[in-house]
């Protein structure tokens, strides 16, 4: 199937306006042979479709479809990552626009704070939640007690859990007070209340837990319970963190 659409928009254009660059300086990508239309090496003076077509630049795709989005939300406590909830109670849909109609990628505990990101792009949220591509996320975890040194080289090794053991993680002593302590762990697997499991499973419940990394995006000014919409750059870092962004269609 040929790339070009004699009707379409010029290549440069399309990049230009989704924030490649200038004009000038997406007419050089295009002629260096980084970019691609629908898998082809694409060739200046190539006209796209920007609603139907893959385009990608170094592998990365671009998103150039008006009608996908994607939001960063920072999730407060006692609200459900779910579409709807049956107990009649506030959900993440509610802190974000009705349309587009957008789902969570993946989920945050019910008690669980921090950053979610919620799309209609179903293809980013395919490879950020495979566990095969393993996309970093950090968390800030207050426990009880005051975590040994070997404690935490035995969170940072791995610990068995009823199905089974974890991969290792990253993990650092942020502050000891009072008879609490905070950790930061960093984790690319995605069980089911993973970080609680394991900080219990060590004999130091946690006490509160807050995501606030996902993959390359951190914020530490949106507030619990905002939204923003991500940029362009924000998009593709995110597809490139799976380490296999060329998987992408539709964008």
């Amino acid at each position: 199937m040929p790339t070009d659409t004699p009707e379409g928009e010029r290549l440069q254009k399309v990049l230009a306006r989704a924030g490649i660059g200038s004009r000038r300086a997406c007419d050089d990508l295009i002629a260096a042979g980084r970019v691609s239309v629908d898998g082809v090496v694409a060739e200046p003076g190539t006209r796209v479709d920007p609603e139907t077509q893959r385009i990608a630049v170094d592998g990365t795709p671009v998103t150039t479809r008006t009608d996908i989005v994607y939001y960063l939300l920072n999730k407060p406590m006692r609200v459900v990552t779910t579409a709807d909830d049956p107990e009649g109670r506030r959900t993440v849909m509610d802190l974000v626009p009705d349309e587009p109609r957008v789902f969570p990628v993946g989920r945050l505990d019910y008690d669980t704070e921090g950053l979610l990101i919620l799309t209609n792009d179903g293809d980013l949220a395919q490879l950020l939640t495979h566990p095969k591509h393993g996309v970093d996320k950090t968390y800030l975890a207050e426990v009880t007690g005051s975590p040994s040194d070997a404690i935490v080289r035995t969170l940072a090794a791995g610990v068995t859990l009823d199905d089974g053991p974890t991969a290792p993680a990253r993990v650092r002593v942020v502050q000891r007070s009072g008879g609490r302590t905070a950790l930061e762990l960093t984790i690319h697997e995605g069980r089911n209340r993973q970080v609680r499991r394991m900080c219990e499973a060590v004999g130091h419940p946690v006490r509160r837990l807050v995501r606030t990394r996902i993959g390359p995006l951190r914020d530490d000014r949106l507030r619990p319970g905002k939204w923003r919409a991500l940029t362009n750059a924000e998009v593709r870092k995110l597809y490139a963190s799976t380490g296999e962004a060329d998987l992408a269609s539709g964008t």
